[in-house]
């Protein structure tokens, strides 16, 4: 059976795991469902049609599930699932999806939340990213899987960060940061690749070679978005061992539906 702390309110209709833990002075929604080794420390808000998975950690002052920041939300019964073995630290706030996008906010497995973070409304995060203190994501934005972004920054509406990337502190990321790019400064520029990021989450030689040159078709070559993705299509025949790297990227790019960062 759960461990409820005797000054938590958790309503009778939420399904949690055996093995839950809440700690003292938490509140659990009825449509609240929590997987197994999940952990609320204290002052845990967790409400509306929310999904948790297993082995979550949940410090003081989260937001699971809160209302969407958003005018146009008229109390739809809209969604948000959280996967598995995610770190949410302190004041974290996650809003349920809206009717006006797909009605459901969407967060993977393994990430890091540091404190303050928020997830707004239809965000999509993948798996192993990691977001610093006070990172803000607006509603509707993507975060590919093992991208990091520095604290401060904040994350236009509808913007899409690709996997692998790297945004520096204090940004504004006004449009889309494409897989494998570093970058920073209001508003957000390129700085290269994420060459650390890459060799820690082990890319081959070959990998990095192909990105290298990937990167300087779109960013040092002066050529044209549209050209810059005929040039990676070439690529994938020159260095076959990264074909499927070659290819997220010139796909990220050429259906990116804000621009990206140039």
């Amino acid at each position: 059976m759960a461990q409820i702390h005797p000054t938590s309110v958790v309503d009778a209709r939420a399904e949690l795991a055996d093995d839950v833990e809440i700690g003292p002075f938490c509140l659990v929604g009825p449509e609240v469902k929590i997987g197994a080794g999940t952990r609320l420390r204290s002052h845990v808000v967790v409400e509306g049609r929310t999904t948790i998975g297993c082995r979550n950690v949940i410090y003081a002052g989260a937001s699971i599930g809160c209302h969407p920041q958003d005018k146009k939300y008229a109390g739809e019964n809209t969604e948000l699932v959280v996967g598995d073995d995610n770190v949410i630290r302190e004041n974290c706030t996650f809003s349920i999806g809206t009717v006006q996008d797909h009605g459901i906010t969407r967060v993977g497995s393994r990430n890091l939340f540091m404190a303050n973070a928020h997830v707004a409304h239809d965000c999509v995060v993948g798996n192993d990213v990691i977001l610093a203190n006070n990172v803000a994501l607006a509603g509707h934005v993507t975060v590919e899987d093992f991208a990091i972004i520095g604290g401060q920054t904040g994350v236009h509406q509808f913007v899409r960060v690709g996997a692998h990337a790297m945004v520096g502190g204090a940004s504004a990321v006004l449009r889309d940061v494409p897989p494998y790019v570093i970058c920073h400064l209001n508003p957000c520029t390129p700085a290269g690749l994420n060459l650390v990021g890459l060799r820690r989450s082990g890319f081959t030689d070959e990998q990095m070679r192909a990105l290298r040159r990937a990167y300087g078709a779109l960013y040092r070559e002066n050529l044209t978005v549209k050209e810059a993705a005929e040039k990676m299509e070439t690529l994938k025949a020159e260095f076959p061992g990264a074909a499927a790297e070659i290819e997220h990227f010139r796909r990220f790019v050429v259906e990116s539906p804000r621009g990206v960062i140039r």
